[in-house]
């Protein structure tokens, strides 16, 4: 279930009211709009600023004493669904089906290269458990719910949510987005133990040897 729906229904329908009022709405306004009372509306609104999804806006002057007015933060903004999924898997499918697979890999694998270039990657000489714990920061950052995790002796990167998941089971070359980013923004190479999109519990990276170095690890 959604944050979204999680709220009860006047809360919602106010969040509607204000996604719909870029420049907000003032109590009276949204007593109008919503049909409920004054009272109802600050109790609501009061909920709403706690949460960090309402903010006050720029008062309005009316004449007399000027308006408080309401809007909606980032965050409340955020509540509200955004098909980016659909519409990434039919960009991507089009790149594909033009292009050819080949030349969407190479695509995917130069976007996470510069993306990933944005980040400082700890020296060579930094321990394998440090490296292993800012890629797993890192990618905790993007969305990913990034852990450390070992296997065996050897600490590894585990992450619990695919943010292409839906996109990758229809368009696989995307993985290769996230191996380039990795080793862009580590330094070192990235070896794809488990994949979600392939059956796995997890999306599991093995870090090895520093870029540049003979494929020894």
């Amino acid at each position: 279930m959604s944050a979204l729906a999680r709220l009860g229904a006047t809360q919602q329908r106010l969040l509607r009211q204000l996604l719909m009022a870029p420049e907000g709405c003032s109590v009276e306004e949204l007593c109008e709009r919503l049909r409920i009372s004054h009272n109802a509306v600050r109790q609501h609104l009061s909920t709403m600023l706690a949460r960090n999804y309402v903010e006050r806006g720029q008062a309005r002057a009316t004449g007399g004493r000027p308006q408080a007015r309401f809007r909606l933060t980032e965050n409340g903004r955020g509540l509200f669904p955004r098909n980016y999924g659909l519409l990434s898997t039919a960009l991507l499918g089009k790149l594909r089906e033009r292009y050819g697979p080949a030349a969407l890999e190479e695509m995917l694998q130069d976007l996470g290269r510069t993306l990933g270039g944005h980040e400082v990657p700890l020296p060579p000489e930094a321990s394998h458990d440090d490296v292993v714990q800012r890629l797993a920061s890192q990618l905790d950052a993007l969305g990913y719910e990034a852990v450390v995790a070992k296997h065996g002796q050897e600490p590894q990167v585990e992450a619990f949510n695919c943010v292409f998941h839906a996109m990758a089971r229809s368009v696989p070359q995307v993985c290769k987005f996230d191996l380039a980013y990795m080793e862009a923004a580590s330094g070192r190479r990235i070896h794809h133990m488990e994949c979600i999109v392939r059956g796995g519990h997890v999306c599991r990276f093995r870090i090895g040897a520093p870029l540049g170095k003979p494929h020894g690890d």
